[in-house]
C-alpha cells in the first residue's frame, strides 16, 4: 500500500494542528511554512478534512483551523479514508463473495489478501492522531537536545 502525497501531507497537517491549535486557530500560511507545503495544495487538503468534520475553520483576522475533536478520538484510519478512500492493499473481488470472481472457489491467495487488508484496517483504526502528535514532540525534543 502506497499513500499519496495528499494523504501524507494531510496527516502531517493534522499533526501540526494537534501541536499548535490547543489554544488558538492556526493559519494555513503558518502550517504551510512549517511543513514546507504549498498553501494552495494545503487548502485543498484542508477542505476535505473540514468536509469530513475532522477540522473546523474560522474566518477573519484571528481565523484559521483547529481539530474538531480531541486527537485521541481521531484514528489514522479515519483520516486516511477521507484522503485516500479505500485502505485495502489488494482489491480482490473473491474476498467478500465467491460469485464475484471466476476463480474464487479455488483461489487460496484470497485468504492472504483478506488477512493483509484486515491487518492494515485494524492498525490504522487503532492508531490515534494523539500517538503521532506525542511521537512528534518526543522526536523534536530529542533533535533539540542533540544539537
Amino acid at each position: 500500500m502506497k499513500l499519496s502525497t495528499r494523504a501524507r501531507y494531510g496527516l502531517r497537517a493534522l499533526i501540526d494542528l494537534g501541536i499548535h491549535s490547543e489554544d488558538e486557530n492556526v493559519s494555513i500560511q503558518s502550517i504551510s511554512r512549517r511543513l514546507d507545503i504549498s498553501s494552495g495544495y494545503l487548502e485543498q487538503i484542508m477542505a476535505l478534512l473540514r468536509k469530513a468534520d475532522l477540522i473546523t475553520s474560522t474566518r477573519g483576522a484571528q481565523g484559521g483551523y483547529k481539530l474538531s475533536k480531541p486527537p485521541q478520538e481521531i484514528s489514522i484510519g479515519e483520516v486516511l479514508r477521507v484522503l485516500e478512500g479505500n485502505l485495502e492493499a489488494v482489491d480482490c473481488p473473491g474476498i467478500d463473495s465467491e460469485n464475484s470472481c471466476e476463480v474464487a472457489g479455488t483461489c487460496i491467495a484470497k485468504y492472504v489478501w483478506k488477512r493483509l487488508n484486515d491487518s492494515i484496517k485494524e492498525t490504522m483504526d487503532t492508531m490515534m492522531l494523539s500517538e503521532l502528535i506525542n511521537e512528534n514532540k518526543v522526536e523534536a525534543k530529542a533533535s533539540k537536545e542533540a544539537n
